[in-house]
C-alpha cells in the first residue's frame, strides 16, 4: 500500500469539508430549495448573453492553425490594448502578456519574482485564493490590513512594517474582493514610496475595475501608467466580459521601461513553457471584448439595484452595510450575539439562505457576512428579506 508520503508537501492542506459545506450538502440532498446569496458565476446569474455572436466569434478557421506565441497572438494583445484605450489608457501591445486566467497570471508572477521561502504581501481581508496559489509556488504569504473607518483604507504603516529582506512583491486588489474598496491617489503615492525604498514590485489585480458604483476623483482605477516602480496589472474575460469559461486573462506591465523589457523576456520564457491559452479564444478576443460591453452593462445595473435593495432592507435594523465602491459583493455587519459561522448555519438551517462568513475572506474580527450582488433579483430579494428578518433582530 502506497502512503501519502508520495505526495508533495505543496498539497498538505486539510481537505475535510467544513461545517457549512456539510450543512449545505445535507440541505441539497434533502431537496430543499436554497436561496443562494453567494452566486458569483455570471453565466448562472440569469444574464442575457449574445449567444449566437459569441459562438460565431469562436468559429474562425484561423484557429485550426497552430501558431505558438508565448506572449499571445499579436491581434489578441492589440485587442487588450484597445480595451485600455477605450478607458483612456495607453498600453502598448508589447507590454501585454496573455494567460489562461488570473490564477495562472499569479502563478507566472510568483515564479518570476520569488524563490522558495520568499514573501509576498497580500491584503486582509481579501479573496482566499492567494494562500493556495503561493503555497504551490513555495512562496510565503504575509498579510497587511485594510482598515475600516467609515470607508476602507490601506494600512500603509502596517504594510511597510511587514516588509522583510525576503519580501518580493505587494499584491493589491483594486477594487478589493469582497470589500469593494478602490485604491486612492494618496495611497498609490505612499505605496510607490514603500516599494521603491524596498525594491518591491506591485501586483495589481484589477479584474473588477469596470464595476464602480459612483465616480470619485481620488480613485485609482488601474496602475498601467505607473512608472516609478515595477507593476503587473491583471485583467481578463472572466469579469471584463462575464465569460469565465473562455479562460483568457492578461498581465499588463508597467514601470521603468528598461525593467519592463527584461521582465517581459523572462515572463515569455515562463509562458513558453506552458503555452496554455487556446487559439480559438485568442482569435475571438477582439469580438468577445466588444460583446462584453453589453454584458457589463447588465452586471452594473444588477449590482447597483441589489446594493440599493440591500441598503434599504437593513435600514433601521441592528445591521449595516459597510461602505462599498465597486465590484460584485457587499459586506454586512451583523450583531455579535453569534459567531459568523453560527449566523450562517442558522440562516441555512432555518431559512434556507446561503451567505458567506467573513472569516472565509480572513476578516480580523466578527461578525460579518458577505453576499453577492450578482445574485438573480428574485432570489436576492427573498434571501435578503429572510436574512434581515433573522439577523436584523439580533
Amino acid at each position: 500500500m502506497f502512503s501519502s508520503r508520495l505526495f508533495s508537501s505543496r498539497l498538505s492542506w486539510d481537505l475535510r469539508p467544513n461545517r457549512l459545506s456539510e450543512l449545505l450538502e445535507a440541505k441539497r440532498l434533502s431537496g430543499t430549495a436554497i436561496l443562494d446569496l453567494t452566486e458569483s458565476n455570471p453565466t448562472r446569474a440569469g444574464l442575457a448573453y449574445p449567444a449566437e455572436e459569441i459562438a460565431q466569434s469562436l468559429a474562425s478557421p484561423a484557429s485550426l492553425l497552430y501558431e505558438p506565441a508565448p506572449a499571445g497572438l499579436p491581434a489578441a494583445r492589440e485587442a487588450v490594448a484597445a480595451y485600455y484605450a477605450a478607458r483612456g489608457r495607453t498600453v502598448e501591445p508589447d507590454r501585454i502578456l496573455l494567460t489562461a486566467s488570473t490564477s495562472e497570471a499569479y502563478s507566472y508572477l510568483f515564479k518570476l519574482l520569488a524563490g522558495p521561502g520568499d514573501e509576498v504581501l497580500v491584503p486582509r481581508p481579501s479573496y482566499p485564493l492567494f494562500e493556495f496559489l503561493a503555497h504551490l509556488e513555495l512562496v510565503r504569504i504575509v498579510r497587511y490590513p485594510l482598515a475600516y473607518h467609515g470607508q476602507w483604507e490601506m494600512d500603509l504603516d502596517a504594510l511597510a512594517s511587514a516588509v522583510t529582506e525576503r519580501t518580493r512583491a505587494v499584491v493589491i486588489v483594486n477594487p478589493n474582493n469582497p470589500t469593494g474598496s478602490f485604491l486612492k491617489r494618496d495611497e498609490r503615492e505612499r505605496l510607490a514610496e514603500v516599494c521603491a525604498k524596498n525594491h518591491l514590485a506591485v501586483i495589481s489585480d484589477e479584474v473588477f475595475s469596470d464595476y464602480a458604483f459612483e465616480q470619485d476623483a481620488q480613485r485609482v482605477e488601474t496602475l498601467v501608467d505607473l512608472q516609478r516602480v515595477p507593476a503587473f496589472c491583471l485583467g481578463g474575460l472572466s469579469k471584463a466580459a462575464g465569460l469565465p469559461q473562455m479562460k483568457l486573462g492578461w498581465i499588463a506591465l508597467a514601470g521603468p521601461r528598461n525593467w519592463i523589457n527584461t521582465a517581459r523576456e523572462r515572463l515569455e520564457l515562463i509562458a513558453d513553457t506552458y503555452l496554455s491559452v487556446g487559439a480559438p479564444v485568442q482569435h475571438a478576443l477582439p469580438r468577445l471584448l466588444a460583446l462584453g460591453a453589453e454584458v457589463r452593462e447588465q452586471i452594473v445595473s444588477r449590482t447597483r439595484l441589489s446594493l440599493d435593495l440591500l441598503r434599504a432592507a437593513v435600514n433601521g435594523t441592528s445591521m449595516r452595510v459597510l461602505d462599498v465602491e465597486g465590484g460584485w459583493y457587499a459586506v454586512l455587519e451583523v450583531p455579535r450575539t453569534r459567531s459568523e459561522e453560527e449566523w450562517c448555519a442558522e440562516l441555512l438551517n432555518q431559512d434556507s439562505v446561503l451567505a458567506q462568513p467573513g472569516f472565509f475572506y480572513d476578516f480580523e474580527s466578527e461578525a460579518f457576512l458577505v453576499v453577492s450582488l450578482l445574485t438573480q433579483p428574485e432570489v436576492f430579494r427573498e434571501g435578503v428579506g429572510r436574512l434581515v428578518e433573522r439577523a436584523g433582530r439580533g
